[in-house]
């Protein structure tokens, strides 16, 4: 990190990550202080932002491009790359480290590669071996190679996407609970029920499933929230009411989980996470490029909220509670996935289209374990070079 003409001069990659993008530093290019590396960050992505466009930063106005990747050579023998990974807020001064992007997760093999921390064949696919430091959950990311470099043009094509590119399969190993104490959030079902009924100031009794996988989501039925699940982002995030009855949910069912104190201080400082979710049966609806998803398409459909607004596919680890959710009898996606469906390979329908996600889970001693989820994603490095900061961030 040098400085010129009044600005710091820092070490940085802009990727793609699935349906994500964000900026990716290594951490040995950051202050080792917390406080002055957020206030780095924030600058970096250009928040907060009064107008929330960020003009004047990395970011590009969604809760999708707002993110910051740290990584580090990993100190376990068990893993190539240590993953930190955060959420920063646009229109406040915040930077959320609760909880893990499974979009990103897609980039963070091809980096470890380009680093030299994990080891690559000349061809075929690189076992990158991932320490995601937020939740402290191991992840194996497959990385296609050719003649030693990543491979990044190729056929895969990812809904929410424009163009088409390599695939990289990423596997979830043990992605039920949380790897750090976080009190009742460290299992997977954090009060011990397959569907809660909460308590809501102002809307009332709500039935909602709470599960911590890759990272902690709620999910509700859409016809609870008066939706249909066909919704797209312009309709739900235009209407105020309805974004802060989710709100109010999810920060309720924060509190239910342990990871706040109050829906107040949930809905203050831990913004990331839970997630919260509605799903609906699977039915025909026209994907935000128009394209039209049928009902024999999918086997349920899934609207998430991220950061206040609706996502405009679905979040990485959304997709793994996901299908961790539909694989246990008796929670609400569970109920409303397709008879029959392969929890192995479950379609859901999301605003940009389909993605298939898969997760094996078994009963141990009577509880619910998941062995692991998986999907597919892509990656590519967009720019790569300096970003630039005011040195008066630092004070």
């Amino acid at each position: 990190m040098t400085g010129s003409m009044g600005q710091l001069r820092i070490p940085a990659v802009y990727m793609r990550g699935g349906t994500s993008k964000g900026v990716f530093f290594r951490a040995c290019d950051l202050p080792a202080n917390a406080a002055e590396r957020d206030a780095i960050l924030l600058r970096v992505v250009g928040s907060p932002d009064p107008y929330g466009k960020q003009i004047d930063g990395m970011g590009a106005a969604s809760s999708s491009t707002s993110k910051i990747v740290i990584l580090a050579p990993s100190k376990r023998p068990d893993c190539d790359v240590d993953y930190l990974f955060g959420q920063v807020a646009i229109d406040r001064p915040l930077i959320d480290w609760s909880g893990n992007c499974g979009n990103l997760t897609a980039a963070v093999g091809p980096f470890a590669i380009s680093e030299a921390w994990a080891k690559a064949p000349r061809d075929g696919l690189a076992p990158v071996r991932i320490w995601q430091a937020n939740i402290a959950k191991r992840i194996v990311a497959h990385v296609p190679v050719r003649d030693g470099e990543v491979v990044e043009e190729g056929e895969f094509v990812l809904d929410g996407v424009a163009f088409p590119a390599a695939e990289i399969r990423i596997e979830f190993l043990d992605p039920g609970g949380a790897g750090e104490d976080e009190g009742a959030a460290a299992a997977l079902l954090p009060t011990g029920r397959i569907v809660d009924r909460l308590e809501v100031p102002g809307f009332g009794r709500v039935e909602a499933t709470l599960l911590t996988a890759g990272n902690p989501t709620v999910f509700v039925e859409a016809a609870a929230l008066g939706l249909t699940g066909r919704e797209l982002q312009a309709e739900v995030n235009a209407d105020r009411d309805r974004l802060a009855r989710c709100e109010a949910i999810r920060a309720h069912a924060a509190v239910a989980m342990g990871l706040a104190s109050s829906a107040r201080e949930a809905s203050e400082k831990r913004l990331h996470t839970p997630k919260i979710a509605f799903v609906s049966h699977a039915q025909p609806y026209a994907a935000s490029s128009g394209k039209a998803i049928a009902a024999g398409d999918i086997d349920l459909t899934i609207r998430m909220l991220s950061m206040g607004q609706l996502h405009h596919a679905v979040t990485g680890t959304g997709a793994v509670a996901t299908a961790v959710a539909c694989a246990i009898e008796g929670t609400i996606p569970n109920r409303m996935l397709r008879e029959g469906a392969d929890p192995l390979a479950a379609r859901i329908g999301h605003p940009s289209g389909v993605l298939r996600v898969g997760a094996a889970v078994a009963r141990v001693d009577g509880e619910w374990v998941v062995e692991k989820a998986v999907m597919s994603r892509s990656a590519r490095r967009l720019m790569e070079g300096w970003v630039r900061v005011p040195e008066a961030v630092l004070g």
